[in-house]
């Protein structure tokens, strides 16, 4: 039962090292769905993606432009708040333009903001529009050519915009615009029928968006087309969509778009009639998620609409939740990627955000965390320190039973089992800490992977980034060609030397190869999580020195040397 104790640190290894591959090997598969019958509205649905989709092309294949020079190109509304900033191009009334003014690209002060949306014939167009589509091809509806009329100068929290469009035929297209004083805009399309017959129409909306899929970072952290579709996650990787192909969902609510690490876009759906949404590979490298809605039949001389939301920005958790309660939205906060272990990482963040906002710097935040949490544990660390130390205690006793019983194992165990009784001890008991703490790893890890708010947050001296790795490695402050793997920081190297005085604090395998692969766990971990988040190596450091202390005390009470 001795050799229970040696799985401690082979357990967490095993764990990490799980933690690279698990998101690949059990990944959250989307319910499947069959594929759509040929419909009246799928029928119909062909026919404007079709067209959306011969514009993209035809933008992709020119020449790509600055996004300075297509803005100065185009006919604008401005929109801002304190937030966003940006503008939405009055041909085909596309959001094509939107900067995030809290967050920067990079650490550097003179840094530029975020840049969300940019509009088509740049290098990387992304982009949302919505409209209407006709089943006849004698009604004229808005494209992506029409030119909206607008009477205010600019869109904001204060102050929505009207845009109208008149198809020359008796319809005039109505667009009101509303602005939140963070990422949401909702959107209200209207129709008035000036004619003396019965017009049918179909509400859609669409996000476009070219991304060159080679150059995404391997991560834990979902980064693709995602929705929340009849209450199921859908996430969506780009490389699942191939050779235009294309994955349909039925659904009456719910929201659809793209997600990144830490940006979001999405238009939500809110009027419980069924749509039909649809996630395509239009050409290489550009994407589209899309719906269409049921029929609306406007009658003469009368007015219908249809409600639509679209949030565009960062991944604000306690915003998203806001919005979850506010609209109703289903699953909202599942845009971030919370990952098997929800149940944690999420009360995780709230704890750490209310921490922050007690003590003021993130770093503290993460250490007092883990000062907490090893409280809340301290009654089973104490047992498990307990059994370490009187196992510690009768090493020599077992050494001297594994030297008398060394060609007999089944004496020797029963041998083994006689001392454990005799002595009280539980060597099994030791396992228990460690057990817990690796979903506490899981979601502390993940919690400083997808949290915005811990994205540039700083601690003391030289960690800029508690999202990032420690950036003072080895080769910079010793100036020696030091290999990737191999090149860590500082907080690394303390980590593993806490847990190098905790591993001389634990009773050894009494197996010396096992002994000799023991002895080398601490350096294994010192390079495995030298590459993680700064912040996740700053919290494992702290708690095997609170570990550290209270083993070291337990060991004094029971006379260890």
């Amino acid at each position: 039962m001795q050799e229970d104790v040696k799985r401690l640190y082979a357990t967490l290894l095993v764990a990490i090292v799980a933690l690279f591959i698990f998101n690949k090997m059990f990944p959250q598969k989307p319910i499947p769905t069959e594929e759509e019958k040929t419909t009246e509205v799928v029928e119909i649905q062909k026919e404007p993606e079709l067209k959306q989709d011969n514009k993209v092309i035809e933008d992709i294949q020119a020449p790509a432009l600055s996004v300075a020079k297509v803005l100065k190109n185009d006919a604008r509304l401005t929109l801002e708040n304190k937030d966003l900033r940006g503008s939405i191009r009055l041909k085909g009334a596309r959001f094509d333009s939107l900067y995030l003014k809290k967050y920067k690209q990079t650490l550097e002060s003179d840094s530029n903001e975020v840049e969300l949306l940019t509009p088509s014939k740049t290098e990387t167009p992304y982009y949302a529009e919505l409209g209407w589509v006709s089943p006849d091809n004698s009604v004229n509806v808005p494209n992506a050519q029409s030119v909206w009329t607008v009477k205010q100068s600019s869109l904001t929290d204060n102050s929505p915009v009207t845009l109208e469009w008149d198809n020359g035929q008796g319809l005039k297209f109505i667009r009101r615009i509303t602005l939140d004083n963070a990422y949401l805009f909702k959107i209200q399309q209207s129709v008035e029928n000036n004619t003396n017959k019965e017009v049918t129409l179909y509400p859609y909306a669409l996000i476009n968006r070219k991304i060159e899929t080679t150059d995404l970072p391997s991560s834990v952290v979902h980064e693709g087309m995602i929705g929340v579709l009849d209450d199921n996650l859908q996430e969506i990787k780009y490389k699942d969509l191939k050779d235009n192909s294309h994955k349909s969902f039925k659904t009456t609510d719910g929201w659809f778009g793209f997600s990144d690490r830490y940006w979001f876009t999405t238009f939500i759906l809110n009027d419980e009639q069924t749509h039909t949404v649809k996630y395509t590979q239009t050409k290489e490298n550009t994407f589209q998620a899309d719906y269409i809605g049921e029929a609306i039949k406007i009658q003469p001389k009368s007015c219908l609409s249809n409600d639509i939301m679209l949030y565009a920005g960062a991944k604000e958790i306690k915003l998203l939740d806001k919005y979850k309660k506010t609209y109703n939205i289903s699953k909202f906060d599942l845009a971030v990627d919370f990952g098997w272990y929800y149940f944690l990482t999420k009360p995780f963040f709230y704890i750490l955000d209310f921490l922050y906002r007690f003590i003021g710097n993130m770093g503290w935040a993460i250490l007092l965390f883990a000062a907490l949490l090893r409280l809340l544990m301290f009654p089973i660390a104490n047992k498990s320190f307990e059994s370490m130390s009187k196992m510690k205690k009768v090493q020599p006793k077992m050494t001297a039973l594994q030297e008398m019983y060394k060609d007999d194992k089944v004496a020797l165990q029963k041998a083994t089992m006689e001392l454990y009784r005799k002595e009280k001890i539980n060597p099994a008991a030791g396992c228990l800490p460690m057990l817990i703490q690796i979903p506490v790893f899981f979601s502390l890890y993940k919690v400083l992977n997808i949290a915005i708010e811990i994205r540039h947050a700083p601690f003391v001296g030289w960690i800029k980034d508690l999202s990032a790795p420690d950036p003072l490695v080895i080769s910079q402050w010793s100036h020696l060609p030091i290999p990737g793997l191999l090149d860590i920081g500082i907080w690394p190297i303390i980590m593993g030397l806490t847990m190098f005085l905790q591993q001389k604090l634990s009773p050894a395998p009494a197996n010396k190869d096992q002994a000799r692969a023991f002895m080398f766990m601490p350096l294994i971990f010192t390079f495995m999580l030298g590459h993680f988040a700064s912040g996740l190596v700053i919290y494992w450091t702290l708690s095997n020195v609170l570990a550290l202390i209270q083993q070291k005390a337990i060991m004094a009470k029971n006379g260890v040397k």
